[in-house]
C-alpha cells in the first residue's frame, strides 16, 4: 500500500462536528472525484469513481449521513490485470432530488458560488483540504522527494484549494498538467503542516520520523563528502610539493636553497602524506600553515623554472 493510501486511510477516519463541516468535505470529494451526469426534465445525477475502498465508503456514509432519503447505489469493478486495483463507483441517479442535494452541496449549478468563509473557520478549511484530498490528492513518502498535490479539472477549485493552504500558513504553488490543475507542495515542513491541518496525525509523525532519519543521514554524506574532498586535496597537493622538490634536485643540490624553502622541502620529503597542519607541527618553530604554503609556491615557481612542463601530470 502506497504511502498516500495510508494518509487517505487515515483521513477517512476523521470525525466531522457538524453538519456544514461533513457537507463541505462531501462536497471536495466529489467535486475532485465526481462527475455529473444530465438527464432529462431538468435532472442531474452523479458518479463517483475511484480506486480507494475508503473514499468510496466514507463518501457513501456521508451521503447516507447527510441526506438519508436519497437514492444511491454502488458497484465494484475487479481489477483485470495483475497488481490492477478495484474500482469503485458510487452512482446518484438522475433525479430532482438528487439535484437539489447538489444544490446544497454547491456542485450545481456549475457555476455555483463557492463555499464561504473557508480561510476564516478552521475547522471547515480542514474539512475541505481533506475532502479535496480524498478527492483528487496524492504524496510521495517521505523517502523520496517531499511532494503533495491536490489535481482538479477546474481551475476556480485549485485557486480556493490553494486560498484556504495560504490561510493555514502552507506554502503551495498553483500548474496546469495536461487538461488538469494541479495545486503542489514541495517543501518538506509544508507537506507536515497539511498533513496535519487535514487530519492525518499518525501520517505526519511517520513522515517525521522519517524526515529526521533522512536528515541525519544527508548531514552525515555530507560530511563524509567534505572530508574525503578535503582529504582529496591534501594528497594532490603534497604530491605536488614533493615531485617540486624533485625536480629541484635533478637540478641543483637542495642545499642551495634559502634556508627557509631548504627547510620546506626536507620537512616535505620526511612526511610526504602529511597534510600541511601535520607539517606546521612537526615544524614547529611558530610558522603557520600560511606561512609553509607560501614557501612551498616559491619551490613550485623554481621547479618550474628548470621543467616549465614538469607539474602537467601531477
Amino acid at each position: 500500500m502506497s504511502f498516500a493510501e495510508d494518509v487517505k486511510n487515515e483521513l477517512c477516519q476523521y470525525e466531522v462536528a457538524t453538519d456544514r463541516v461533513a457537507q463541505i468535505e462531501l462536497s471536495a470529494i466529489l467535486r475532485g472525484a465526481a462527475s455529473l451526469v444530465l438527464g432529462m426534465k431538468d435532472r442531474v445525477g452523479l458518479n463517483l469513481v475511484t480506486t480507494n475502498n475508503a473514499v468510496a465508503r466514507r463518501a457513501l456514509f456521508l451521503l447516507r449521513q447527510q441526506f438519508p432519503s436519497l437514492v444511491m447505489a454502488t458497484s465494484v469493478r475487479k481489477g483485470l490485470r495483475l497488481r490492477k486495483k478495484n474500482t469503485y463507483t458510487v452512482s446518484l441517479q438522475s433525479s430532482k432530488e438528487t439535484k437539489e442535494v447538489l444544490e446544497v452541496l454547491r456542485l450545481w449549478p456549475l457555476d455555483a458560488e463557492p463555499w464561504l468563509g473557508l480561510t476564516k473557520k478552521m475547522e471547515e478549511g480542514r474539512a475541505f483540504l481533506r475532502g479535496a484530498f480524498l478527492g483528487g490528492g496524492s504524496v510521495n513518502r517521505p523517502e523520496s522527494d517531499y511532494h503533495l498535490e491536490f489535481m482538479t479539472s477546474q481551475r476556480s477549485f485549485a485557486e480556493q484549494i490553494l486560498a484556504v493552504l495560504k490561510s493555514f500558513h502552507s506554502k503551495a504553488g498553483l500548474t496546469e498538467r495536461k487538461e488538469h490543475y494541479v495545486v503542489y507542495l514541495k517543501e518538506g515542513d509544508a507537506v507536515t503542516n497539511c498533513l496535519q491541518v487535514m487530519g492525518a496525525g499518525s501520517a505526519v509523525m511517520d513522515f517525521e520520523n522519517v524526515r529526521i532519519v533522512k536528515g541525519v543521514r544527508n548531514r552525515i554524506n555530507r560530511q563524509v563528502n567534505c572530508e574525503t574532498a578535503n582529504l582529496q586535496k591534501a594528497v594532490n597537493a603534497a604530491v605536488r610539493q614533493l615531485e617540486c622538490v624533485r625536480i629541484i634536485a635533478r637540478h641543483q643540490p637542495l642545499s642551495q636553497l634559502t634556508p627557509k624553502l631548504q627547510e620546506a622541502a626536507q620537512i616535505r620529503q620526511r612526511y610526504p602524506d602529511a597534510t600541511m597542519q601535520e607539517l606546521v607541527e612537526h615544524l614547529d618553530m611558530g610558522i603557520t600553515k600560511s606561512g609553509l604554503a607560501h614557501r612551498f609556491r616559491k619551490l613550485e615557481k623554481l621547479a618550474l623554472s628548470f621543467e616549465p612542463d614538469g607539474l602537467d601530470v601531477v
